[in-house]
C-alpha cells in the first residue's frame, strides 16, 4: 500500500520530544506547558457531583447551554459585549480543536493565511490540511512586535485569514490598542476572518490589559476568538475550551464540529459552569501567575540568561547566548541530559526553524520546582 501524506515533512511536535526526554533523564520539566500542582479541590468535587447527578451522556452538540450562557456573561463583564449563548458560543474539546475547526470552517484550497512566527505549532499543519499555503511574518526578539507595514504588504486577493494569538506563546509579549486597531483597519472592507488565539486571556501581568478581538466592533464582527478552560484552571487533560464567534461565522464553524468531535464532556462542562459562577476564579489567575513569573526572575536574576519579562502567558523567554554558542535545539538537549532542566527551543516555533538563541519556560510550576531549576540554572 501506497500512502501520499497530507504532511509530509511533519515531524513529532517538540513538546513531546522534550517531555519525553525530561523523563528520560528525570529531568525537571519546565518545557511542555502544563502546570505541576493540582487543580481547585472545589472544581474537581463539582465534577464528581455532575457524574453523580447524571450527567454522563452527550451533552448538546454546542454544549451545555448552562456553560455557554455564563461564557456570554463573561464576556459581559470583561468587555462590556457579548455573544449569544443560543448561536455564537461552542464549547469545544480543547483550544487546539476550535483553532483546528475554525481554519477548516472558512479556508480552503488555494487560499492564504498569514501566521505570525514564532507560532503555536498547531497553527500552519492545519491550514495546510485544509490545502491552504501558510504566509509566515517572521518576528525577532526581544520585543517580538508585529510590523504592520509587513502585513499590509503579505495581504493579497488570496488572503482568507489572519491568525494572532494574545498574550503570545512563546514570547509572552501582549497586543497593545494600537496593534488590534492596525489589524481592523487593515481587514476592514475586506473577506478576511480572523482568527485570536486568547488562550492566556487571563493570564496577564503589570497591569497590562487583555485587548481582545471582541474589543473592537469591526473586527469583532469578523472574528473567531478561540480559549481554554484548561490553561485557565490548571487541568490541561480536561481538554474543554470553547470558540466564540458572529452567528454567520459560528454556522459555517458547527458544520465541522459536529462531525469532528459533536460533544464534548458532559460532566466537567456542567462543573464548568458552577465553578465560573464565581467570578474570582478567574479574575486572581493574573496575581497568582505573576507572584511565580515574578519569582522565578528574582531567582535568575544572578544567571547568565537575559530576560524580557513576560507580560502574559505562563511561559518565560530567555536568551542563552551568553551561556553557549550551541543552536537552540542542542543547548536544550544539553540542557535536559547534562544538567537536568528542560525547555523548549524557540526555533521550533519559527519560520525555517531561525535560531536566535532563545529557550522558553514554563514557570506554571510549584514554588519547589522553580527553585530547584533556578538553582541549576544560576550556575550555567
Amino acid at each position: 500500500m501506497q500512502i501520499q501524506s497530507k504532511l509530509p515533512n511533519l515531524e513529532t511536535t517538540i513538546f513531546a520530544v522534550m517531555s519525553a526526554m525530561a523523563n528520560q533523564y528525570n529531568a525537571i520539566n519546565l518545557s511542555q506547558g502544563y502546570p505541576n500542582f493540582k487543580s481547585d479541590e472545589k472544581l474537581m468535587d463539582l465534577v464528581h457531583d455532575a457524574m453523580k447527578s447524571g450527567y454522563n451522556q452527550y451533552a448538546p452538540m454546542q454544549g451545555a447551554f448552562i456553560l455557554r450562557d455564563i461564557i456570554s456573561k463573561k464576556f459581559i463583564k470583561l468587555y462590556n459585549t457579548t455573544y449569544k449563548p443560543e448561536n455564537e458560543i461552542t464549547v469545544t474539546a480543547g483550544a487546539t480543536q476550535a483553532i483546528y475547526t475554525a481554519i477548516t470552517a472558512v479556508v480552503k484550497k488555494g487560499d492564504e493565511v498569514i501566521v505570525f512566527r514564532p507560532a503555536y505549532d498547531c497553527y500552519v499543519p492545519t491550514i495546510e490540511l485544509n490545502g491552504a499555503k501558510a504566509i509566515s511574518i517572521q518576528l525577532s526578539k526581544p520585543n517580538y512586535k508585529v510590523d504592520w507595514n509587513d502585513v499590509e504588504k503579505a495581504i493579497t486577493s488570496k488572503t482568507r485569514m489572519i491568525i494572532i494569538n494574545t498574550p503570545h506563546n512563546p514570547s509572552g509579549t501582549v497586543f497593545s490598542k494600537e496593534d488590534m486597531l492596525q489589524l481592523q483597519a487593515l481587514t476592514s472592507g475586506t473577506n478576511i476572518i480572523v482568527l485570536s488565539d486568547e488562550v492566556y486571556e487571563h493570564l496577564i501581568y503589570d497591569n497590562e490589559q487583555h485587548q481582545s478581538a471582541c474589543l473592537f466592533s469591526d473586527l469583532k464582527s469578523r472574528s473567531f476568538i478561540t480559549a481554554s478552560f484548561g490553561k485557565t484552571f490548571h487541568n490541561t487533560g480536561w481538554k474543554t475550551g470553547y470558540c466564540c464567534a458572529p452567528k454567520d461565522l459560528m454556522d459555517e464553524f458547527i458544520k465541522v464540529h459536529q462531525f469532528n468531535v459533536f460533544s464534548v464532556n458532559h460532566p466537567m462542562q456542567i462543573a464548568l459552569a458552577k465553578y465560573l459562577e464565581d467570578e474570582n476564579t478567574y479574575l486572581e489567575l493574573s496575581k497568582f501567575y505573576q507572584k511565580k513569573r515574578d519569582l522565578f526572575l528574582g531567582l535568575m536574576q544572578d544567571s547568565r540568561f537575559k530576560f524580557k519579562p513576560s507580560k502574559g502567558t505562563y511561559f518565560q523567554a530567555a536568551d542563552y547566548s551568553a551561556i553557549s554558542n550551541q543552536n537552540d535545539l542542542e543547548f536544550v538537549t544539553w540542557l535536559t541530559k547534562e544538567k537536568g532542566v528542560a525547555a523548549i527551543p524557540v526555533s521550533a516555533f519559527n519560520l525555517n526553524k531561525k535560531d536566535e538563541k532563545m529557550i522558553r519556560f514554563c514557570f506554571a510550576k510549584t514554588d519547589y520546582t522553580l527553585i530547584e531549576a533556578a538553582e541549576i540554572l544560576c550556575k550555567l
